[in-house]
């Protein structure tokens, strides 16, 4: 089968590699037929070199029709339709009884000290082969795997992989909010900034440096602001009584803009050998935290900083005084998929209210993902959302 290969920094191309089987009886193998670029695919293309091998599949958000099932899978069938979340989570153990299924007991990575494993992530997450590929081996096919309906186009669905219970999951992270600041309006910003005007915020900001991002939420009735206005703390203040919102979303993460030497150390970490870059970034603070700075310096005292955005150092510093002095209470983590599933499941249908179906920017065969990764990586010819087609 043809999938996305990981070969290096900025080095991602598409190889023949052998086709998935089923190897435990609960497996099932998924025929591919949309699989989305996330952001945090962009870590593994520029910062993350050091957890990644040459040839490792990437790709963690996909759908398809289910191919093959094993002898014990009985809640699908071959031709289901099916949606596959990020999180390799079993549904069964403790953690997963609790909703936190990036916890999930059965996963968990412990030789690296992490939650749940990843599809299409680094050793970090379990080097599990990702789903920007023709086909897809999925464990747990019993209690993973979300089924949707025939009929509607994947871009209704597609999003329950990753976007919409990690966008769901920082608005409910934030916390009741009446004014709400998104910081970074890529798919997950944007799709957050929909998300709480739909669930009852009276008012959302959304701060991104590129003009069509801005335009693109302005059009949901997103306020929106240049990351680069050097008055943009007291404009965000002007619109929130002077004391700055209820919350904050970092929709941003490691690679924000406005950190320089933090690009530096991103830099370097890139020109290292794994050897020395794997236990540099375990023990040195490489992330550029210029995002969740700026929602430190404007949340209110009392409020709330939801973080989707994903931060790969292990050793970053924080205004821990500031913090404590303005008494902001931080919730983040990865998405717990299956957790939000039955409450944004109802929002795909007709009616459509999140604007599913065309939030898609750029729809390109799965051949052309060079090319996709780099105008995403980019921001070029306003690409927001990009959905590979096996």
């Amino acid at each position: 089968m043809k999938a996305v290969t990981w070969h290096g920094k900025r080095d991602v191309r598409v190889d023949t590699v052998p086709d998935p089987v089923l190897k435990d009886p609960t497996d099932i193998v998924v025929r591919v037929t949309s699989s989305g670029i996330c952001g945090s695919d962009l870590h593994l293309y520029e910062v993350l070199g050091p957890f990644i091998s040459r040839g490792d599949i990437l790709g963690h958000e996909a759908m398809g029709v289910v191919e093959d099932v094993g002898p014990d899978v009985s809640e699908l069938r071959p031709g289901d339709r099916v949606v596959i979340p990020f999180n390799v989570s079993c549904g069964t153990c403790y953690m997963c009884g609790q909703g936190l299924h990036s916890q999930c007991e059965t996963t968990q990575v412990r030789e690296q000290g992490t939650g749940a494993a990843l599809f299409g992530y680094t050793r970090l997450y379990g080097g599990v082969p990702g789903g920007q590929a023709e086909y897809l081996h999925v464990p747990f096919g019993n209690t993973l795997p979300i089924k949707v309906p025939d009929g509607p186009s994947d871009d209704r669905f597609v999003y329950l992989s990753d976007v919409l219970p990690t966008a769901w999951q920082a608005v409910e992270y934030a916390g009741p909010a009446d004014t709400l600041v998104v910081l970074g309006l890529g798919p997950i910003g944007d799709m957050a900034a929909r998300i709480a005007l739909h669930r009852g915020a009276k008012t959302v900001i959304g701060v991104d440096p590129v003009p069509e991002r801005r335009d693109r939420a302005r059009a949901r009735g997103v306020r929106t602001f240049d990351l680069d206005d050097n008055h943009l703390a007291d404009h965000i203040r002007d619109l929130t009584d002077g004391r700055g919102p209820d919350a904050v979303i970092d929709a941003v993460g490691m690679e924000a803009h406005g950190a320089p030497f933090a690009k530096l150390a991103h830099q370097a970490v890139g020109m290292l050998p794994d050897a020395i870059a794997a236990p540099f970034m375990r023990t040195a603070g490489v992330d550029r935290l210029h995002a969740l700075r700026l929602a430190i310096d404007i949340v209110r005292r009392g409020g709330t900083i939801s973080i989707s955005g994903v931060y790969g150092g292990m050793a970053d510093p924080l205004p821990m005084l500031t913090l404590f002095d303005k008494q902001i209470q931080l919730r983040m983590g990865q998405a717990n998929v299956l957790r939000w599933v039955p409450e944004i499941l109802p929002l795909l249908g007709d009616a459509d209210p999140l604007g599913t179906e065309d939030f898609a920017t750029h729809h390109l065969p799965l051949t052309d993902a060079p090319h996709a990764y780099e105008i995403f990586q980019r921001k070029q010819d306003n690409a927001v959302k990009v959905l590979l087609k096996p």
